[in-house]
C-alpha cells in the first residue's frame, strides 16, 4: 500500500514539475525563436549590402560575446540566488539581490563602456580582418558599445523576473525590442541608405529600449526597490555574487576568447570563407533554441527546490531536463540537415557562401544532441550556483581541443572550413562529455 501511494505520488510529482517547465520555458523558447528570427532578418538586411558589409557586422560579434560575459555572469549568479530566496519564500533578499546585481551592472556598464569605446578602432585590425573592411567595422562595433549599460541591465533584471517564474514578460519586452529593431533596420539601411551605419544605431536603440523597460517591470513586479538598503553593495551578498559570478565569467571569458580566436583563424582564410562560417553560426542558433529555452526553466526551477529543500523535486526536474532536451535536439538536428542551404541562401546572395555554409550546417546537425547536453548540465549547475565545474570543462576543451587543433591544423597542415567545424564539432561533444561526468559524480554524492 505504502509503495502504491509512493509510486501515485511520483507520477504526480513529475506532471507538476513537467507542467512548470513546459510552461516557463515556452515562452523563454518563443523568446529566442523571436531573437533569432530577428538576427536572421538583421543579417539577411545587411548580406544584401555584400559580402564586405557582413564581414564588417561579424567581425566583432564574437568581441560583443567577450564584453556581454561579465554581465551575464552577474545575471548567472543573480537568477540563482533569487529563485533560492523565492524557493525559502524570503521576499526582501529578492529584493536585496536584484537592487546590489543593478548597482554592479551600472559599475559595470560604465567601465566596459568606457574600454570598448577607446578600443573599437583597433579590434578589427587584432581580428586580422581585411584592410577595406577595418573601418566599418571599427564603427559598428563603436556605436552598438554605447548601449552596453542598459543592455547589462537587461541581463540582470531579466534574470531577476525569471527567477520568480515569469518568463513571459521578458519575452514580450525582448520581442518588442526585437521588432523595433527590424524596422529601424530597414529605415536606416535602406530608405536612409546609411548601409552598415544603421544596422549598428538600429541594434544600439534596440539595447537601450529593452534595458530600461526591464529595468521598470522589474521594480514593477515587486522584484526590485529603488532604495539604498536595498541597492547598497554589501560584503555578504557580494560573496555570494562573487562565489557563483567570478567562475562564471572565467566560464564565459575562456569561451568567447576561445570564440575570437578561433573566429580570428577563420577571417583570415578569406573573406567567403568568413562569411560563410559567420551565417552559418547565425543559422545554426535557431536550431538549439529549445535547448536554450529549457536552460532557462531549469535554472529556475532548480534554484527553487535548493531553496525549499526538496531533492526529490531537484532530482526529478534534473530528469525531465535532461530526457525533454535530448529528444528536442534530435529532432531539431535532423530538422537542419534537410534546410541547410535554403537556410543559408536567406541570409546571402552569394551561392558560393551559401553552398559552403550548407556543407558546415549538415555537418554539425548530427552533434545537435550533445549541444543540448551541454546547455541542460549548465542549466542545471547554473540553478543550484555551481559554477566551478562549468568553467574547468569549458576551459580544457575550448583551448585544448577546439582552438589548439584549429591552430595546428590552419598554421601547417592548411585546413580548409570543413577540417575547422571538425574541431568546433570535437569541442561540443568533448565539453558534452566532461560536463556530464561532473553531474554524474555530483549526484552520485547527493544521493548517499
Amino acid at each position: 500500500m505504502g509503495r502504491e501511494l509512493s509510486l501515485r505520488q511520483d507520477k504526480t510529482d513529475i506532471r507538476r514539475i513537467l507542467r512548470s517547465l513546459i510552461f516557463l520555458s515556452i515562452p523563454t523558447v518563443i523568446e529566442h525563436i523571436m531573437n533569432t528570427l530577428m538576427q536572421y532578418v538583421d543579417t539577411a538586411m545587411v548580406g544584401r549590402l555584400g559580402e564586405r558589409a557582413t564581414a564588417a557586422v561579424s567581425t566583432t560579434t564574437t568581441v560583443n560575446w567577450l564584453v556581454s560575459c561579465v554581465p551575464f555572469s552577474v545575471s548567472t549568479a543573480t537568477l540563482a540566488l533569487v529563485s533560492k530566496a523565492n524557493g525559502a519564500k524570503e521576499e526582501d533578499d529578492i529584493k536585496k539581490y536584484t537592487g546590489q546585481s543593478v548597482t554592479l551592472t551600472l559599475l559595470i556598464g560604465i567601465v566596459l563602456t568606457a574600454i570598448c569605446l577607446v578600443l573599437s578602432p583597433y579590434i578589427p585590425v587584432w581580428m586580422g580582418t581585411e584592410s577595406p573592411v577595418i573601418g566599418p567595422a571599427g564603427e559598428y562595433f563603436f556605436i552598438v558599445s554605447l548601449s552596453l549599460i542598459p543592455r547589462t541591465a537587461m541581463y540582470t533584471c531579466g534574470a531577476s523576473i525569471r527567477a520568480v517564474k515569469d518568463t513571459k514578460t521578458p519575452m514580450i519586452i525582448n520581442v518588442i525590442a526585437n521588432l523595433c529593431n527590424v524596422g529601424l533596420n530597414y529605415l536606416l539601411i535602406y530608405a536612409v541608405g546609411m548601409g552598415v551605419r544603421g544596422a549598428a544605431i538600429a541594434t544600439s536603440v534596440s539595447y537601450g529600449f529593452a534595458g530600461v523597460i526591464m529595468l521598470i517591470v522589474a521594480y514593477h513586479k515587486d522584484v526590485l526597490r529603488w532604495s539604498i538598503s536595498h541597492m547598497r553593495l554589501r560584503s555578504r551578498q557580494l560573496k555570494q555574487f562573487a562565489d557563483i559570478g567570478i567562475p562564471a565569467v572565467g566560464t564565459s571569458a575562456a569561451s568567447c576568447l576561445g570564440y575570437v580566436f578561433f573566429a580570428g583563424m577563420v577571417s583570415g582564410m578569406g573573406t567567403t570563407v568568413f562569411a560563410a562560417h559567420s551565417i552559418a553560426v547565425t543559422a545554426e542558433e535557431l536550431f538549439y533554441i529549445p535547448g536554450y529555452g529549457l536552460r532557462t526553466a531549469t535554472s529556475s526551477l532548480i534554484g527553487n527546490a535548493v531553496g525549499e529543500g526538496d531533492t526529490r523535486k531537484l532530482h526529478i526536474t534534473e530528469n525531465l531536463s535532461i530526457a525533454i532536451t535530448l529528444s528536442l535536439m534530435f529532432i531539431s538536428g535532423v530538422i537542419l540537415f534537410f534546410v541547410a542551404y535554403p537556410l543559408m541562401s536567406v541570409f546571402t546572395s552569394s551561392d558560393a557562401v551559401a553552398v559552403l555554409g550548407a556543407q558546415m550546417l549538415k555537418l554539425v546537425a548530427f552533434t545537435e544532441p550533445f549541444f543540448g547536453l551541454m546547455i541542460v548540465i549548465e542549466g542545471i549547475y547554473y540553478g543550484k550556483g555551481r559554477t566551478k565545474g562549468g568553467f574547468v570543462a569549458e576551459t580544457l576543451s575550448m583551448w585544448g581541443v577546439r582552438i589548439l587543433f584549429t591552430f595546428l591544423g590552419v598554421r601547417f597542415f592548411s585546413f580548409t572550413l570543413r577540417e575547422v567545424w571538425f574541431c568546433m564539432i570535437a569541442d561540443n561533444i568533448c565539453k558534452a562529455m566532461m560536463l556530464l561526468v561532473l553531474y554524474l559524480k555530483q549526484r552520485k554524492k547527493e544521493s548517499l
